[in-house]
């Protein structure tokens, strides 16, 4: 029986041929793998340091530094695109949240700015950008220094999406945002700010489903290692997002 917040064997079932090591693959194979994940899901809820990991899941070393591997190679990210199957795309929404940069996510090789960090009025933080489904369910997300505009984002989020409407807080209404979502024959629901001369309307029923993004980051923050960004590799910290957003699909 899987322990709490571990996959369990009908979840590992959905996602083992995903995974580098299947037989016939190039390298070692591995049969560890289950166990390297729940490794992985332990340090992601609990964001304890790597050498506090039971042992149970490993020698924390190599755990760790398979994880790193996965991470520059995008094997986590992949994992979660092979999941997105069937999104209810009626509708799609954008948002973004900012995350607390813990002292030990400043102290990287490459500058702040390499790393997707930024000062803003919360101190040194990112910010995850992300983009749902009807459901809640995430479908694309990247990271930014905290600092940055959330308009100037949008069209990554957007880019390819066939949706029959976009919804989206105040803080995206620019002109340019409402062109882009227009040429992609989608309806903007999105709110005019108040400096706006000319105020544009809005579908209000349909924007009350917008509740469901911040949803969705409110669980993914139930995540310690998310809430908080401790890594000072984004590589790493988009890892774990990867991770978290996998496992949403994998149980929805």
């Amino acid at each position: 029986m899987a322990k709490r917040y571990e996959l369990t064997d009908e979840q590992y079932e959905q996602i083992k041929d995903l995974l580098p090591g299947k037989v016939g693959d190039p390298g070692r194979t591995a049969e560890d793998n289950h166990r390297f994940i729940n490794g992985v899901m332990w340090v992601l809820r609990s964001s304890a340091f790597w050498r506090d990991m039971p042992e149970r899941y490993g020698n924390y070393e190599t755990t760790y530094k398979r994880f790193s591997r996965w991470a520059k190679k995008g094997i986590w990210e992949q994992v979660f695109k092979r999941l997105l199957k069937d999104p209810k795309n009626a509708y799609v929404m954008i948002d973004s949240t900012l995350v607390k940069a813990h002292q030990n996510a400043t102290t990287g090789k490459k500058g702040a700015m390499c790393q997707a960090l930024g000062r803003s009025r919360g101190g040194l933080t990112t910010k995850l950008h992300m983009l749902c489904d009807a459901l809640g369910r995430p479908l694309k997300m990247h990271l930014t220094g905290g600092h940055c505009n959330d308009c100037t984002q949008a069209e990554t989020l957007l880019e390819g999406q066939r949706a029959q409407a976009v919804i989206a807080d105040k803080g995206y209404d620019s002109n340019a945002i409402r062109a882009f979502i227009a040429k992609a024959k989608m309806k903007a629901v999105i709110p005019s700010r108040c400096h706006r001369k000319q105020q544009i309307p809005h579908d209000k029923k349909l924007y009350k489903q917008r509740n469901r993004i911040e949803r969705l980051f409110g669980t993914l923050k139930q995540n310690r290692r998310i809430a908080t960004r401790f890594d000072r590799n984004d590589s790493h910290y988009m890892a774990f997002v990867f991770l978290a957003c996998a496992l949403i699909w994998l149980t929805s």
